[in-house]
């Protein structure tokens, strides 16, 4: 359907694997015409961008790949810079980037050390990116979707998409530096909305509980109970999979999703809706 289509110019934090990959593929799927892969990785936002081409739809599609620390607000500002320097505007930023705790330890016992890395790229990386696309958004010639029956619908100037988790809303034991910054993403997701609604910029969460990517692999191998949770709680005993995460990152930046602001939307199978999470 048109109106799931994303012909913007997009800027995907964390794309060098995981959602972020998979959230940039859609997008290229959807109809980017670019799309730029943001990462700390180098060489795995160099091999991802190029892969993107099988999957871009557009005939005029342009991948870039930009190396990104989030967590620097020098690096951030650099990377924003050179997508208007070479593209003029950003449509859609997906802010992906993100860590998870180093070890499962409970209250008292956590490593404050470890707590400040995860909340510097999870809150703080994620509220630099949007500060820095904000101000090229807010600048931008807003624009428009016709519809099939005719209705012109306003795009406004730009969407942004926050990747935080089912966690933003709940908790498990030993993870309390994951679980504060996904509370805090939602937050900060809520926040700007709020201050950025009359400037015709979306700002949306999708907050997803386990997805099959290396971060989930490395959870398994700290956690191993984690598996048969997911068997035997998830209503499809199964971890998410990324394209299927994308494919809510695309709605959420398309003309389908015109009236949805300000939202954190759930993406676990129905999981929280039947118990409370925890293991």
């Amino acid at each position: 359907m048109a109106s799931f289509r994303t012909t913007g110019v997009a800027l995907v934090t964390g794309a060098a694997s995981g959602i972020g990959l998979g959230a940039a593929n859609a997008l290229a799927e959807a109809g980017a015409l670019a799309v730029v892969f943001a990462d700390i990785d180098k060489a795995g936002i160099r091999a991802s961008s190029e892969d993107s081409k099988k999957f871009a739809t557009n005939p005029d599609y342009s991948p870039r790949a930009y190396v990104l620390d989030v967590r620097n607000e020098a690096s951030v500002n650099a990377v924003v810079e050179k997508v208007v320097e070479e593209f003029g505007r950003i449509d859609y930023l997906i802010n992906c980037a993100g860590v998870d705790v180093a070890s499962y330890v409970p209250i008292p016992d956590h490593d404050m050390e470890d707590y400040d890395k995860v909340l510097a790229v999870n809150t703080r990386g994620l509220l630099l990116c949007s500060t820095a696309v904000i101000k090229v958004m807010e600048k931008q010639e807003p624009r428009t979707f016709q519809t099939s029956s005719g209705i012109t619908r306003d795009l406004g100037r730009g969407a942004i998409v926050n990747v935080t988790s089912a966690l933003s809303y709940a908790a498990v034991p030993g993870k309390v530096a994951y679980i504060a910054s996904k509370h805090a993403s939602l937050g900060i997701t809520k926040a700007t909305a709020q201050d950025v609604k009359g400037k015709g910029i979306r700002v949306n969460a999708i907050c997803p509980s386990w997805v099959r990517t290396p971060m989930y692999e490395e959870e398994c191998k700290k956690f191993p109970p984690v598996e048969d949770f997911i068997k035997a709680s998830v209503p499809v005993g199964r971890p998410a999979e990324v394209e299927e995460i994308g494919d809510s990152i695309v709605y959420l930046c398309s003309p389908a999703a015109t009236y949805v602001n300000g939202i954190g939307l759930i993406l676990d199978s129905g999981l929280t809706l039947t118990v409370h999470l925890g293991i």
